[in-house]
């Protein structure tokens, strides 16, 4: 069995973000968990904060769920052209003390999905992520892409994808993504 932990990046209650993980959930991929994540409850890195009180309970917890996946899916958005703050600042923590870095991020393989409004998608954000991936040690499976552009037509108010092309194209990546994973394994 594979276990992939998807992290939304984004804090917003009706993200096209979250509703994409939601559905690579929902989706039957065999032989496939897939946990979701947020970034609810980080602060702000801070140094002071870290050196006076240590990681934070939030940063604690999400670092043991990578460190227990097999692989992990950045579900990203864009903003203004480049990765979310909020979501940079949450891999900032995840990579304190240094010393942890190759036991949360080394050699460990991370994929990259996103969902816009605009219609280029996330490509923008994905790519930056990119150095950051190498700089951590990460594996990054570039054997496929998914960038939802418009998402307004793609999801539903309740956050469903009603774009059937979409839900395929999800279905394709994730399990892309956990052959890709497996093989690494072996």
């Amino acid at each position: 069995m594979t276990k992939i932990l998807g992290i939304s990046g984004s804090l917003r209650a009706h993200s096209y973000n979250t509703a994409l993980l939601r559905a690579a959930q929902a989706l039957a991929v065999p032989d496939v968990t897939l946990d979701a994540a947020t970034l609810h409850g980080i602060p702000l890195y801070d140094g002071d904060v870290e050196q006076r009180e240590g990681l934070p309970a939030a940063v604690t917890e999400l670092k043991q769920r990578i460190v227990e996946s097999d692989g992990v899916l950045l579900v990203t958005p864009e903003y203004n052209s480049g990765i979310p703050g909020v979501f940079k600042n949450a891999i900032d923590w995840l990579s304190r003390p240094s010393a942890d870095i190759a036991r949360v991020f080394g050699d460990r393989p991370f994929a990259l999905v996103g969902a816009s409004q605009g219609g280029f998608g996330t490509i923008l954000s994905q790519n930056a992520w990119l150095s950051v991936l190498r700089k951590l040690g990460a594996r990054h499976w570039s054997g496929g892409t998914l960038m939802v552009s418009r998402a307004t037509q793609v999801f539903d108010e309740n956050g469903a994808i009603r774009d059937e092309a979409i839900s395929r194209q999800l279905g394709d990546f994730l399990r892309g993504y956990a052959a890709w994973i497996d093989g690494a394994r072996r």
